[in-house]
């Protein structure tokens, strides 16, 4: 499930290509496409489609096509419930939760959300990732904000994680990013066994936008939720789904806090900020690695 020993260009590369079978897969999923179909449709062979594609989501096209069915992702949502509302040991959810063995967090307080980030130095850097290219920011209490490049484009990728933070200082800062990157995405190995310096997370938010949050990453890794599970998580019945849907949306730090993790309560995917192909990837990426515990 690593992507280890290939440089930023050819990640991205690898990526773009994945992203064409993921998009592919989710618009053609109910028709459930044969490997050659797939293979046809990205110009590559069979074989070599399925040698990456599972290097890089960790399962096959096939068993990653069953996983997207409605009744898949039915069972999953079942199967989430009781961790939801269970008594959670030592601060982990499950043992799919690979990333709770070392990262943490804190919320801004009410005074410094009222200023705006006013004094507070950012530092951004773009970096090649398993699920393209992304926008990482850092501060000297911790990750601040990770977004991807999607349809847009780079400019406005940076436009809206910065309005974010409207009086803050920032800095392009290449190196110290790198060094949170190499972090977020080390591998399942590396971070159980301690090989990995722990990851902060500084959320700068709404009360109730970082109890959304908090609900998120409570999830274990491969897990999936509803916006009106989230709402019963978080103490609001009435109209509950509509509001988290808006926190989720303002989630300022993709992948870490998992909206990747949301859906539908018919278990049809739905939506995603940066994009539904890479949501797909997201869950595959997490389903292989809950496989792998």
């Amino acid at each position: 499930m690593t992507v280890s020993g290939m440089t930023g260009m050819q990640m991205q590369d690898t990526y773009d290509t994945i992203e064409i079978a993921l998009t592919y897969l989710s618009d053609h999923w109910d028709e459930q496409p044969e490997l050659g179909e797939l293979a046809q449709y990205v110009g590559m062979s069979e074989h070599h489609l399925q040698r990456v594609f599972t290097r890089w989501v960790g399962i096959s096209p096939k068993k990653f096509l069953s996983a997207l069915t409605l009744d898949q992702a039915r069972r999953r949502l079942n199967d989430s419930l009781s961790v939801l509302h269970a008594s959670l040991d030592s601060g982990l959810s499950g043992p799919g939760r690979l990333h709770d063995l070392f990262v943490t967090y804190e919320a801004m307080t009410p005074g410094e959300y009222k200023r705006q980030a006013a004094g507070l130095t950012i530092r951004y850097g773009w970096h090649a990732t398993p699920f393209g290219q992304a926008l990482l920011m850092t501060t000297d209490r911790g990750v601040c904000g990770m977004s991807f490049v999607d349809d847009r484009g780079v400019d406005a990728c940076f436009d809206d994680m910065a309005a974010r933070w409207p009086k803050a200082r920032l800095v392009q800062d290449q190196a110290e990013t790198e060094r949170a990157i190499a972090t977020i995405f080390a591998s399942p190995d590396d971070i159980k066994s301690g090989n990995v310096p722990p990851l902060r997370l500084f959320l700068k938010g709404t009360d109730f936008q970082v109890k959304v949050w908090e609900a998120l990453m409570e999830l274990p890794m491969g897990a999936l939720t509803t916006y009106g599970d989230i709402a019963k998580q978080v103490g609001i019945s009435t109209g509950g789904g509509q509001a988290v849907g808006n926190a989720v949306g303002k989630n300022p730090i993709s992948w870490l806090i998992p909206c990747h993790r949301v859906i539908r309560n018919t278990g049809e995917l739905g939506g995603y900020r940066w994009g539904l192909p890479r949501k797909i990837a997201m869950m595959g990426w997490e389903a292989a690695a809950a496989e792998g515990d």
